[in-house]
């Protein structure tokens, strides 16, 4: 009799044992799955955040270089808000144009009369959707999306628009 107490002890001992490393098992699945879930979060959130961000600094950047009187505009081409930064060279005038065109933030650089249109510009940033307004010096642009943002510029130089 007492042996069979021994033997359903050990056999308790041992179920015991087992269930201890399987709820160990679970806890530890448990957590992976959570960490994989929070890290993909952290992920989506860094690439969203690096569109919005890399894409506003990325013009604003353009915008700053190309800050002289009158040579940074927004115009409307084939109803598409676009950015128009010129440039005088000896050659002639050249324009920079920024713009959102088939899901991608396009950039061409061109002489004036060149008739290159927006199909033609080189993609620089897939986004959502970007947009430009101007009121006198104060230049707005808004990316569109989940890391979406706006930025205002003031243009520094003195003169109206050409």
């Amino acid at each position: 009799m007492q042996q069979k107490r021994e033997q359903k002890g050990q056999i308790m001992g041992t179920l015991f044992t087992m269930l201890l490393f399987l709820v160990f098992v679970m806890c530890a699945l448990f957590t992976v799955l959570a960490g994989g879930k929070v890290y993909e979060n952290i992920g989506k959130r860094m690439a969203d955040n690096y569109t919005g961000s890399v894409a506003l600094q990325y013009i604003a950047n353009k915008v700053r270089q190309g800050d002289a009187a009158g040579m940074a505009q927004v115009v409307e081409v084939d109803g598409t808000s676009v950015l128009e930064l010129s440039q005088d060279f000896e050659s002639g005038r050249y324009v920079s144009w920024i713009y959102y065109y088939d899901g991608s933030i396009r950039e061409l650089f061109t002489r004036q009369d060149s008739g290159l249109g927006l199909p033609d510009g080189i993609p620089i940033l897939e986004c959502e959707g970007l947009s430009f307004s101007q009121e006198g010096q104060l230049l707005t642009i808004e990316t569109a999306g989940d890391g979406g943002g706006r930025l205002l510029l003031s243009l520094r130089s003195a003169g109206g628009t050409q």
